[in-house]
């Protein structure tokens, strides 16, 4: 088959392991910064360019869209699919997941476990809002904020109120979210593909700490989940639409919390915590997932190069 891997660098570690993994198993492989690619649409022939020449043979696609250019990303993944080209993860799908709020909320109508979370921006009722969490201590986010930034432990009442206070001058979204004292500053990811977890780590935060990010100086080792905590992954992956998604969850006095659905989650931390091949499973996926019609002119086009050769 003919992949392309949609990522603004080749040089990252994600990125080079999906290349090389599916040349591991005999696909073609091509990277394609997606932010230089342009469209036509038109309802005869959509297309993609890039550096002046159609993209137009590709079996399937991969996107690796960050979190900072959702847009224009997704536009290109959807052009790939009104063009009939299998993505391992839908437009629509990825763009759910990039909107915190709704994606809370979509996990939420799905009956999926999360902390327990208010929402305001210009709110003059403060005090209703840190109750609606049951008090402090409790974590405070910038909805727009990315790995990590933006995200406040307040462990009193008055410092929440001041850093809501702060926060609402900055003319920003808040979400505001029970603090899981219990899970001690350790999260589990839980790496989802075609419905199934096909590895977990556990990251314990940098000491002093609350937030167990592995760019943060966390650091991650290989862990079993038990059948609720892979229950609630696969249930929450599945609830944003997504095919291929890291799933953080914390380990709560009322059973595992989803904290977030990553739709373009990295595969350096996971690959060496659990010495899983990550990348090669994805292929897999977007090899079977493919339509029978992709894989089949990819099987003859294997053929016709053999002939030639």
């Amino acid at each position: 088959m003919k992949i392309a891997i949609l990522s603004q660098d080749a040089s990252l570690y994600s990125t080079r392991r999906l290349k090389e993994a599916g040349e591991e198993q005999g696909h073609q492989m091509r990277v394609i910064p997606y932010l230089r690619c342009y469209m036509n649409i038109t309802s005869s022939r959509p297309s993609i360019m890039f550096n002046g020449n159609l993209l137009e043979d590709f079996d399937a696609v991969i996107p690796r869209i960050g979190a900072s250019r959702t847009f224009y990303g997704t536009s290109v993944v959807r052009q790939f699919e009104v063009m009939g080209v299998f993505s391992s993860n839908e437009s629509q799908a990825i763009s759910r997941s990039r909107d915190r709020l709704r994606c809370l909320q979509i996990l939420a109508k799905a009956g999926v476990n999360l902390p327990v979370t208010g929402f305001a921006h210009a709110t003059q009722d403060i005090d209703g809002l840190i109750e609606t969490v049951g008090g402090a201590p409790l974590v405070i986010k910038l909805l727009e904020g990315t790995q990590g930034i933006g995200v406040v432990l307040a462990e009193t009442y008055q410092a929440a109120k001041s850093v809501i206070e702060a926060f609402r001058g900055l003319d920003v979204n808040i979400l505001v979210q029970e603090y899981i004292k219990e899970a001690e500053g350790i999260n589990l990811r839980c790496f989802v593909v075609g419905g199934r977890v096909i590895a977990a780590m556990k990251r314990q935060g940098a000491k002093g700490a609350f937030r167990s990010k592995l760019h943060r100086r966390g650091k991650a080792e290989k862990i079993t989940l038990s059948l609720d905590e892979k229950t609630t992954a696969i249930k929450a992956v599945k609830a944003m639409g997504l095919s291929v998604a890291g799933v953080d969850l914390l380990r709560s006095h009322h059973g595992p919390v989803v904290m977030e659905v990553n739709s373009s989650p990295g595969l350096e931390g996971i690959e060496k915590a659990t010495k899983i091949n990550v990348a090669g499973k994805i292929v897999q996926y977007v090899v079977t997932g493919s339509p029978p019609s992709a894989v089949q002119n990819a099987a003859q086009s294997n053929i016709s190069d053999r002939v030639k050769y």
